[in-house]
């Protein structure tokens, strides 16, 4: 096997630079990938492993590019390609006499499309194996198509394997855009009043909901009182032991308490309450 000398250089600075560098690796001939491959499979050889990721760098690379529309940092998509590579490497069987590219792509390609999924939209747009398989399908056939028609979805689902409703579920998704917290700063003032930030503010402590907190508080406390003292008084200590109390009673305790089964207990528990709604409803 030939030699030659890979030096990682220390922080590269830039993606350009990065770039740079790994396409100056020399790629391995088919000969040298099945040695070093062996040598890591066999004996565990971590210079070997070093050796098929550096020289497949500009592959992940190039793999990332085709996921520029995604509107994410191409450093990052290319990062969990790196790790997509990896996890190939690391499972990669010389026996099977195919070149590891090949076998990497898969591996490469999910890594990156897990990473789109998670970061594509602060809500998940697509949570089941359906949607997941449509999202990166569908995207591709809008770009040519735009909206679709309903024979077009129909037949978009029938190539797919799902169903005409995941389709436009997933068509409706992927046309919809998160929104500023705070606005946009070009806003007019109409416009920032509809941003979230206008209308999620935390209004718990002015003082006219503390009020009004407060005295509904009291009014649900007086209602609960006086259905209480509709109750006889057994019934009424029984929810006041069971419920009220910080030390709470269990059925075995009112069983002992008043002489009879913990089954009883729990049915006059049951009544009471039944009555008690039927109270505070009224």
């Amino acid at each position: 096997m030939r030699q030659y000398p890979v030096q990682i250089a220390s922080p590269l600075g830039n993606l350009d630079a990065y770039i740079q560098f790994a396409n100056r690796i020399p790629a391995l001939t088919a000969e040298e990938e099945h040695e070093l491959a062996v040598k890591l499979r066999q004996d565990g050889d971590l210079e070997a492993a070093r050796r098929l990721v550096l020289a497949h760098l500009r592959y992940v690379v190039h793999i990332a590019r085709g996921y520029s529309g995604y509107n994410l940092p191409q450093a990052d998509l290319i990062q969990e390609g790196n790790i997509g590579l990896m996890k190939a490497i690391k499972r990669f069987d010389p026996s099977m006499n195919v070149r590891l590219v090949s076998f990497a792509v898969h591996w490469i390609r999910a890594e990156i499309h897990e990473f789109i999924l998670r970061n594509w939209r602060i809500a998940k747009v697509a949570t089941t194996k359906a949607q997941r398989k449509l999202f990166f399908n569908l995207r591709k056939a809008k770009k040519r198509l735009g909206w679709f028609t309903r024979e077009e979805v129909e037949a978009v689902a029938r190539d797919l394997g799902v169903s005409a409703e995941t389709v436009l579920e997933m068509e409706q998704r992927l046309a919809t855009q998160d929104a500023p917290f705070d606005g946009y700063a070009d806003d007019d003032d109409e416009q920032e009043y509809h941003a979230p930030a206008a209308y999620l503010a935390d209004s718990r402590s002015e003082p006219s909901r503390m009020l009004e907190d407060a005295q509904w508080e009291t009014h649900n406390t007086d209602r609960l009182h006086v259905a209480l003292a509709k109750l006889d008084e057994r019934s009424r200590e029984i929810l006041r032991l069971r419920w009220l109390n910080d030390d709470k009673a269990t059925l075995q305790d009112l069983a002992a308490r008043y002489q009879v089964s913990a089954e009883r207990i729990r049915q006059l528990e049951t009544n009471a309450l039944k009555k008690l709604k039927t109270s505070l409803v009224v």
